[in-house]
């Protein structure tokens, strides 16, 4: 097992991929992760070979020379600044894998002069959306209601597969999302196990998520889709409406932040409609 010279268990080892062999072995660790067969692999090996061969990002991790995790990413628009990350995914308990993961494909964009990433992610996954806005500081941008249809893996199959962009500006020195400290109310929250919406008018509000929205999509099917109906029509609504995420309070809730709203002219000079911004 390598170790650092203090005795502690180095960390993985990230790098590109390039060889059929390597691109058959992240499918293998793919179909192990979300519970596939090889007619469901987001991304099959001969598509890794002509990503990787036409300049794009794959990338895998390694730990102890196995391999624990895989990244697979292609250039976005905006042309020139931007890299959209399709996959990334880590076998077992973290050790940091998925994170040494996304900081190689930071530094490979960077490298290429690119400015941001972005990928989508399950907004009801708690885990997730942690990972994403606090330890990594991206921000969701868009949602994006049953984005990839009706997906049969084991992770989402019963589902609807609804996302959210995330942006990440990676030439920002400190960018990480954590809880503003700052007064908010609940718009949405857990009450025993179901979502329960709450009529606010607060400026800034908290959007509670499942404690554990995977075992709940097998142990209770109904309870489930409540909650992925109420997290589209609050957080999708409200980002729709212009509203910024700004935080992820004590691990369990979105912190958003809603739009400025326009107010007309006192005394308009003609029947215009006015857009937003």
């Amino acid at each position: 097992m390598p170790v650092d010279h203090e005795g502690h268990r180095a960390g993985p080892v990230v790098r590109e991929l390039r060889e059929l062999a390597e691109f058959d072995a992240v499918v293998r660790l793919v179909e192990e992760i979300w519970g596939v067969d090889a007619d469901g692999d987001p991304v099959s090996a001969e598509m890794m070979r002509a990503l990787s061969h036409a300049g794009n990002y794959v990338a895998g991790a390694y730990q102890d020379g196995r391999l624990v995790g895989a990244s697979v990413a292609f250039f976005a628009t905006p042309i020139g600044t931007s890299l959209h990350s399709h996959l990334t995914g880590v076998s077992g308990a973290g050790r940091g894998v998925g994170l040494a993961l996304k900081l190689h494909q930071r530094d490979w964009a960077r490298a290429r002069g690119l400015s941001r990433i972005t990928w989508t992610f399950d907004p009801l996954v708690r885990r997730n959306a942690y990972f994403n806005l606090v330890k990594l500081g991206a921000r969701p941008v868009e949602y994006l209601p049953s984005f990839y249809g009706a997906m049969g893996d084991a992770i989402n199959s019963g589902d609807e597969s609804d996302r959210v962009l995330a942006a990440w500006d990676i030439n920002e020195t400190e960018t990480r999302l954590g809880d503003p400290g700052r007064p908010a109310e609940y718009a949405l929250r857990d009450r025993d196990g179901r979502p329960e919406t709450m009529d606010t008018g607060a400026r800034r509000v908290l959007i509670e998520l499942p404690a554990d929205i995977e075992t709940l999509r097998r142990t209770d099917p109904d309870a489930a889709r409540a909650w992925r109906m109420a997290v589209r029509e609050v957080l999708g609504g409200l980002l729709a409406d212009g509203a910024r995420v700004t935080g992820f309070h004590d691990r369990t809730a979105y912190v958003v932040d809603r739009a400025e709203t326009l107010r007309p002219a006192a005394e308009p000079s003609s029947a215009v409609e006015a857009g937003r911004p």
